[in-house]
């Protein structure tokens, strides 16, 4: 593999590229469903093929195959040259900027105890089909959902400034919804193993059936949660809930990319313009967002992006105000940085690197506080727990949210469960409203497995984690 892509970036630049690199991937994908009592579905797939990206002329080139012959890779290369040239005719005046980056070169491995895809399909069924049995022995549950997913991903990198790498990263998943249903109404209540870069051991170590019944519990207990009244009411925020406000308010809002216009096809632009860099309060002096792509186990660990670019941890919001983007080796010098945090990544061997999220977190809080303290110190506000529907505008500012459990909280003690609702906010008051964040006891990460962007459409993973948190006097409403 290492010899096809050595052998890709030199026909590249004997046929005038300036800059080449060749990325060779190996995917393999698994996954497992199950409704009720049966399964519903099962997918074993394989992928290999090239791909490769060219500077000449002063503009990109790009193309990709799965002929792994050499002369399937000398065409995959020489049609990469040719793109760039056609795409010259109407480059940027400028060309292509590109920063400095040290040759990067290793093996990377996700460390992992067993092997996701050793383990017997009928022993992946039998647990979701158990979980079934259980959830479905709750009164009122009338549907139970279940989801396994693996994937391997073996790469080969090599550019013509003597990068050469490779990497092996192995990712598991597991989930379950149990649906309670009264009439012509249905309430959801669910449980993962998050999307984590890690084996089996990840899926053994969640107590997913020991949980079965507690979930199938609150899915029928959501049929007669109290109806939430509408208006500003105190929030405090669990991790999985948090991850996805994180990645819709945060995440995307700070990829350069969006910021400087270049990606607005899928979800739009961002309101963090680099005007605002160093000066915009993004929210209270307690937010402080780092950018992680060295976190044990985070879905964007990967040793290095697909600009050749070693993984890097980085502040981007400190103390409320906005420091930093997330970069790649094109944009980063439009803010006057000469490397790049190396988020440039690609969903396959077909698709060319574009900006994507990192593995991103809100840093707990320096005192000492527990999720106990927090709720005892609230009198009126809402709990929420899990990832639900979500609204964002196309410059990442005004947003609604709903969650997956929502519980009162009166007095400092937590009541009963809620009916579905929404909050709504503007990012940057939402986030100046958070008053108190749990201290690292209590943080967690939980990945996000379905990141999409880009025109054609790329589906990535990143890994978001946080300690709860409340914010004060947020407008919730029904859902």
């Amino acid at each position: 593999m290492k010899d096809l892509c050595q052998r890709a970036i030199g026909v590249a630049k004997r046929r005038g590229a300036s800059y080449a690199d060749a990325r060779i991937l190996d995917m393999r994908n698994q996954s497992v469903f199950t409704e009720d009592r049966r399964v519903s579905g099962i997918n074993d797939s394989d992928s290999i093929g090239i791909g490769v990206r060219v500077i000449a002329g002063g503009a990109w080139g790009f193309a990709s195959g799965p002929d792994l012959t050499k002369a399937g890779v000398e065409r995959t290369a020489a049609g990469a040259v040719e793109v760039a040239k056609a795409s010259g005719l109407a480059r940027a005046r400028r060309g292509v900027s590109w920063a400095d980056e040290p040759p990067a070169r290793g093996v990377f491995r996700t460390p992992f105890t067993v092997d996701p895809f050793a383990i017997p399909v009928r022993d992946k069924v039998g647990l979701l089909l158990s979980i079934g049995n259980e959830v479905l022995r709750v009164r009122g549950v009338k549907k139970c959902h279940g989801w396994m997913w693996f994937m391997r991903e073996r790469r080969w990198f090599a550019n013509t400034e003597g990068a050469e790498f490779e990497s092996d990263v192995v990712t598991s998943v597991a989930q379950y919804s149990a649906t309670a249903v009264d009439g012509a109404t249905a309430k959801t209540r669910s449980l993962e193993a998050h999307p984590a870069n890690a084996g089996w051991e990840h899926i053994n170590a969640t107590p997913l059936l020991a949980e079965a019944r507690r979930v199938g519990e609150e899915a029928a207990a959501k049929l007669k949660g109290k109806p939430v009244r509408a208006g500003r009411r105190d929030l405090i925020l669990m991790p999985l809930h948090l991850a996805l406000t994180m990645h819709e308010s945060i995440g995307h809002a700070t990829e350069l990319d969006r910021v400087l216009g270049m990606e607005e096809s899928l979800a739009g632009s961002s309101f963090a313009t680099t005007d605002k860099l160093g000066k915009l309060r993004y929210g209270s002096k307690l937010m402080n967002i780092v950018c992680d792509n060295t976190m044990p186990h985070g879905l964007a660990t990967k040793g290095w992006d697909d600009d050749g670019v070693a993984g890097q941890r980085w502040p981007v919001i400190r103390d409320g105000i906005l420091v930093d983007y997330q970069t790649s080796r094109e944009v980063c010098g439009a803010i006057g940085a000469k490397r790049s945090h190396g988020s440039c990544r690609a969903d396959s061997w077909g698709s060319i690197p574009i900006i994507r999220q990192s593995n991103i977190g809100l840093e707990p809080g320096l005192k000492p506080l527990s999720l106990d303290e927090l709720i005892a110190d609230t009198k009126d506000g809402i709990l929420i727990d899990g990832m639900g529907s979500f609204s964002i505008d196309q410059k990442r500012l005004n947003f609604q949210f709903g969650g997956d459990c929502f519980r009162e909280i009166r007095n400092g003690k937590v009541g009963p469960l809620l009916k579905d609702l929404t909050y709504q906010a503007i990012t940057t008051e939402f986030w100046g409203a958070m008053d108190a964040v749990c201290d690292r006891r209590f943080w967690r990460p939980f990945g996000v497995a379905n990141c999409g962007k880009g025109d054609p459409g790329q589906t990535a993973r990143m890994t978001h984690g946080s300690a709860p948190a409340r914010f004060r006097k947020i407008r919730v409403s029904p859902a």
